[in-house]
């Protein structure tokens, strides 16, 4: 159901900004995120970033919005996540031809994706000239969005029993974000 709501409020907000309500292109990317003490399923440890708990894969539009979002063990490498984020896109993403992504999902993920979607995935890698904190063209839409995910007390934290409730707690926060530019008080 939030899932639902959110693809509405999200066409509403590309259509109030001039873009069309589906989105052409996007950006995709993780975040490790610590889990509370709860027991629950889908724990794991991501070596990468020396955190113990879950992976959130999202993928957003251009301007930040998400478009859909998979909750995973942290365990999980990012290019098996993506994978199966991709096979939860839905009609909102008919349109979708370019999705920006890290060079974590170099490899068999270009083929597969290529096999099996309309779109393809574009690589953007920091040059190796560069030192330090650099901001990547495209990709800082989805750094933003997990910027605005942080914002909500809530998703500090995986505090969710369940990788579907952390979900739809991501959905609505989404949600809330959209409905305050629409309609700011």
């Amino acid at each position: 159901m939030w899932k639902r709501i959110h693809a509405v409020v999200r066409a509403e907000s590309r259509v109030k900004l001039g873009k069309h309500k589906h989105p052409t292109a996007g950006s995709m990317d993780s975040q490790s995120v610590k889990t509370t003490a709860v027991s629950g399923e889908q724990h794991g440890f991501d070596a990468g970033k020396n955190i113990k708990g879950r992976k959130r894969h999202i993928l957003v539009d251009t301007l930040g919005f998400l478009m859909v979002v998979i909750v995973i063990s942290a365990s999980i490498q990012d290019r098996d996540g993506a994978k199966m984020l991709l096979k939860n896109l839905d009609g909102s993403a008919k349109k979708l031809r370019r999705i920006w992504v890290d060079g974590g999902y170099r490899g068999v993920l270009l083929e597969w994706v290529k096999l099996n979607f309309s779109f393809m995935l574009e690589v953007v890698l920091r040059s190796d000239d560069q030192k330090g904190f650099v901001v990547l063209p495209r990709r800082w839409v989805v750094e933003r969005t997990f910027a605005w995910l942080s914002n909500h007390r809530r998703m500090s934290k995986d505090y969710e029993r369940f990788c579907q409730t952390s979900e739809t707690f991501i959905y609505v926060a989404m949600t809330r974000l959209m409905l305050r530019r629409l309609v700011p008080f």
